[in-house]
């Protein structure tokens, strides 16, 4: 079975971290990769081997540059970017020592939010199997409604998968409360992490939560735990799964790489292009299984760099 497209809509950021070292007058050095969640999925989507088109603004400062070389040389299809004048976002990452990553961001008049209806009105429909978003770009004004109008319009042919990735620091957690329902009345695919739940929903279980959203529309939802796992939630019958035992570098990109490898296990096992109707809990388990696995050879690495098809063979 040839496997169908899969869209992907949302921002690039640079993510730069300190490298430990300080010069002789007190600098601080950096060490940038590209990142972004949406960007992230749809590196790691084209790597497994899944037929990717990414939609962004890519600016044409030095970080857009990066983004685009990284994405191409991914594989992933760039016909559908824009072109942007405004500058690129800009994000400073912190790790613990767990290698989860706190971030500042540098963010205003980027060229991530800026999306009009012209723009994305000129993307040619095509017939892909399932488009993804979130993150920033779907709640940041003024592009947010715009992306939110697309995934509308899109979700008549297409599987709708959303991220939230909740990024308080530049958005109020209150806002994204504010949008999810309408994002669960439109998707078929809710993944998000257990950092997200705490923002959305503090101190509900994950249970509960996942039987809200089902409640306002979503079929499938998964909250990745990190070390502890995931929990899949379809139509309400649930599975607990074990995290892949690997050495952490960092957790950056891990949730996006999870992210692509459950879609491109269900685009492979022609379960996209709908609202996952021929989906039970079995083969649902099965694909985030193999998302786990994408999301462990992820983490083994510095960076949002998630392995090829080839890493995953048998």
């Amino acid at each position: 079975m040839s496997r169908r497209q899969i869209t992907v809509l949302g921002e690039c950021v640079a993510d730069a971290f300190t490298d430990g070292r300080r010069g002789t007058h007190g600098e601080l050095a950096l060490r940038v990769h590209p990142g972004g969640g949406p960007a992230n999925t749809a590196v790691a989507l084209a790597r497994l081997g899944t037929p990717t088109r990414f939609l962004g603004r890519l600016s044409g400062d030095v970080f857009g540059r990066l983004f685009r070389a990284h994405l191409a040389d991914s594989g992933v299809d760039l016909d559908g970017c824009v072109a942007a004048p405004e500058p690129s976002t800009l994000a400073v990452a912190d790790l613990d020592g767990e290698g989860r990553a706190s971030y500042s961001f540098h963010a205003e008049g980027a060229a991530d939010w800026q999306w009009t209806a012209a723009e994305l009105d000129a993307e040619p429909a095509g017939d892909p199997a399932c488009v993804h978003s979130g993150s920033l770009a779907l709640v940041r004004a003024p592009g947010g409604p715009v992306v939110e109008e697309f995934l509308a319009r899109a979700s008549a042919r297409a599987t709708i998968s959303v991220d939230p990735n909740v990024r308080p620091l530049l958005v109020p957690a209150a806002a994204y409360r504010e949008r999810l329902a309408r994002w669960c009345e439109l998707a078929d695919l809710l993944r998000l992490s257990d950092d997200d739940l705490a923002h959305l929903l503090p101190g509900v279980p994950a249970e509960e939560a996942c039987d809200r959203w089902h409640s306002a529309g979503v079929r499938l939802v998964v909250v990745t735990l990190g070390a502890a796992g995931a929990l899949l939630s379809l139509d309400g019958e649930r599975v607990r799964l074990p995290a892949e035992p690997v050495t952490v570098a960092d957790t950056v990109g891990a949730g996006d790489a999870f992210t692509a490898g459950l879609l491109h296990h269900l685009g492979g096992q022609g379960l996209l292009g709908g609202r996952l109707d021929r989906l039970d809990l079995d083969r649902a388990t099965e694909a985030c299984r193999f998302a786990a696995r994408v999301a462990a050879l992820t983490c083994a690495v510095p960076g949002a760099n998630p392995p090829r098809a080839a890493l995953l063979a048998p």
